[in-house]
């Protein structure tokens, strides 16, 4: 059993103030009548909990704040993937497809908002109406032009066919939380999941405390914390003397520390991919032979086999081979730097001076590459592309910082921006394009435009048909990586660590669910 008497000299003063708060009565907290002195307690130390990620607090209808929502167990969607990534139901046991335009969702019974009030569908119309008011990205991928809500159904009718609205309702936007009772100006909110937020401090932690009323069975733990820990030795430190119980992102040099009796490992390959932008508003990059001699100049497999010690597989695509418009559905450039520099050397790039950087009309072949150290990954992969494609003649200068967000919107700061993403958390190829590549994408950081890939776009938006999704799909990447405007480096191989006397921390392909009422003291 995991039991409150943990002493810690880095994490003293954060527990403490988290057991002071609990016995204050949070906006969504129903009262409490458990008496008890001794507590369960779970603490998870997490790298990626941090508004660097645009993770600031746990409200799903700001930015990408939905991923803590759902990931440590306050909120919960209509809908989730299988451990296949394939769509079952959730909060909703059902859907009828009443024509192209028309959904039909029934709801479960039974369910409440941790502040007590039922989840009925007045309350997912209220929810999904503010979400898709506020949040632009969930707007333009629901298309929802009205819902009414009659008991425990509602009915969602789109403004044009979205094959895909079941998996965007399953995307951690789609939490559904209780409006009536808000959002706390610490980013609180209330959802029906096996936990509820006490206290939240952003880039600290996050206090839970067990939903007593939890619908789908008895929460593990009586209280979870966790702790926003960026750095990854420090993360390895922390799980090692006791002062957590848990980790997420730990760095992969570690992982031998905790290959023992005292400690499980979980692990799952997954869709998020780490990956080169080109900015086409860039000069130098818009000369297609600079773009096309970066996607032979990456050595992918030497990122992954030494670098990433194996924790990963070179990525030809978005998508890993577990899809089939993932793997090898595509053709992408082979690492070959003797034919890179045949390319440059065509195009006008040449070492004039013997310095080792190429020259064309006087401008030396340098390229800003801007990434961020949160995900441990990239600082890697920047160290490895800027020695490999310095063997080339590239002079590539290295910005890694938290400030990368503020930076990649002024397209006159960088030439090449590296980050990582999950390319299908929806288990549907259009997450990916709709977010990065296409005019209306907001995470377009390279103004990418293709008329060839805008009109698949439009197909793809239109096709229910599975099998031709994902043929729209292979021939959408295949435009990418012929024009060279994206270098998918790897796949992740998502792992957590936890304590031995800790069962139910199980890593999933989708990186959506860790906190669940699973999570529970060894027997």
């Amino acid at each position: 059993m995991v039991i409150t008497m943990k002493k810690s000299r880095i994490l003293s003063v954060w527990l403490a103030a988290a057991v002071l708060v609990l016995g204050l009565v949070s906006g969504c907290a129903a009262p409490s009548s458990d008496t008890r002195t001794a507590k369960t307690t779970f603490v998870l130390g997490d790298t990626t909990f941090n508004a660097e990620n645009e993770e600031p607090d746990i409200n799903p209808h700001r930015a990408y704040s939905g991923w803590a929502c759902i990931r440590y167990g306050v909120g919960e969607t209509l809908f989730r993937y299988s451990d296949s990534m394939e769509i079952e139901p959730w909060l909703a046991t059902g859907y009828e497809l009443v024509d192209d335009l028309t959904w039909k969702i029934t709801l479960r019974d039974g369910v409440t908002f941790s502040s007590g009030r039922k989840m009925d569908g007045e309350a997912v119309k209220e929810c999904l109406g503010h979400l898709i008011e506020v949040h632009d990205r969930a707007r333009g991928d629901l298309m929802i032009g009205s819902i009414t809500a009659d008991g425990q159904t509602v009915t969602i009718r789109t403004t044009e066919p979205r094959p895909t609205l079941l998996n965007y309702l399953s995307d951690p936007y789609g939490c559904i939380i209780d409006m009536e009772a808000g959002v706390t100006e610490d980013g609180i909110v209330c959802g029906t999941g096996p936990y509820l937020a006490v206290s939240l401090t952003t880039g600290e932690e996050l206090t839970l405390r067990k939903n007593e009323s939890y619908w789908d069975g008895d929460p593990g733990f009586d209280e979870i914390t966790v702790l926003t820990i960026s750095d990854g030795d420090t993360l390895t430190m922390a799980l090692q003397s006791g002062e957590i119980d848990g980790a997420y992102g730990m760095p992969y040099a570690s992982y031998p520390l905790f290959q023992n009796d005292g400690y499980t490992f979980s692990g799952t390959a997954t869709s998020r991919a780490f990956f080169v932008s080109m900015n086409f508003e860039s000069p130098i990059l818009q000369d297609p032979a600079v773009r096309r001699a970066i996607a032979m100049g990456i050595d992918k497999e030497r990122f992954v086999t030494d670098l990433l010690d194996g924790n990963g597989y070179p990525a030809a695509g978005a998508f890993p081979n577990v899809f089939s418009f993932g793997g090898d559905a595509v053709t992408a450039k082979e690492y070959d730097p003797d034919g890179a520099r045949a390319v440059l050397e065509e195009a006008g790039w040449v070492d004039t001076d013997g310095d080792g950087i190429r020259e064309k009309d006087g401008q030396e072949l340098t390229i800003r590459w801007l990434t961020y150290p949160s995900r441990q990954e990239l600082p890697l992969l920047a160290e490895s592309a800027q020695a490999s494609l310095g063997a080339i003649g590239f002079d590539v200068i290295v910005n890694s910082t938290a400030d990368h967000n503020s930076i990649r919107t002024d397209p006159a700061a960088w030439d090449v921006y590296a980050s990582a993403m999950v390319t299908a958390p929806t288990g549907d190829p259009a997450y990916f394009f709709t977010t990065h590549c296409l005019d209306s994408s907001t995470a377009n950081n390279g103004h990418y435009h293709s008329d060839a890939l805008e009109g698949l776009a439009a197909e793809l938006n239109a096709t229910f048909d599975t099998a031709r999704r994902a043929e729209l799909a292979a021939d959408m990447q295949q435009i990418l990586l012929d024009d060279d405007a994206f270098v998918f480096c790897s796949h992740l191989r998502m792992s957590m660590v936890c304590r031995s006397d800790v069962e139910g921390l199980t890593a999933h392909p989708c990186d959506f669910y860790e906190i669940t009422a699973d999570l529970k003291p060894a027997p």
